[in-house]
């Protein structure tokens, strides 16, 4: 029975550990187009600084005086701040394999884009060397924590079994 949950870990363990490829895959195509977007958004600020003869910080800190320039700003800061961020994490998950990605959880960090990339995932089977290693991957993950955990909560009863001649 034991040793039916330990696989079954595994099993669940491994689907789950082998859509990871084709997910981040996806979440970089959704980056890409997130950066783009950005991108946008802050050349056109630096175009209408230019305009103004002042640097993106002069015109940042001009925006001020009211409640409305004062969020504004904010708002600015903190997408230039994102773009930095994000422009990091799709250099690093482009310039990555497949396998090298699974090392990399924290590269798939924005929450709005991988929800918005779970939502739309649809899970398959992972037929490419990535998919079925990160299956090996996640099988291995999934058996060793049930028979881990199995072991934990079975280990006060295991002691009373070897004294009597059982085991499991």
């Amino acid at each position: 029975m034991l040793k039916a949950l330990a696989l079954a870990g595994g099993l669940l363990g491994a689907a789950i550990v082998s859509q990871f490829p084709e997910f981040t895959q996806q979440y970089t195509q959704r980056l890409g187009g997130q950066v783009e977007a950005l991108e946008v958004v802050i050349e056109d600020f630096d175009a209408s600084a230019r305009r103004a003869e002042m640097t993106r910080e002069e015109a940042l800190a001009s925006m001020g005086g009211s409640v409305f320039l004062e969020n504004r700003r904010r708002d600015m800061r903190n997408t230039i701040d994102r773009h930095a961020r994000l422009t990091a994490d799709l250099a690093a998950l482009r310039a990555s394999g497949p396998l090298e990605r699974l090392t990399m959880p924290q590269r798939v960090a924005d929450t709005e884009l991988a929800l918005s990339t779970y939502h739309d995932f649809v899970p398959a089977l992972p037929l490419s060397l990535a998919g079925g290693i990160s299956a090996l991957v996640g099988y291995g993950l999934g058996w060793g924590l049930v028979s881990a955990l199995l072991a934990f909560l079975f280990w006060p009863f295991r002691r009373g079994r070897r004294k009597a001649g059982l085991t499991f």
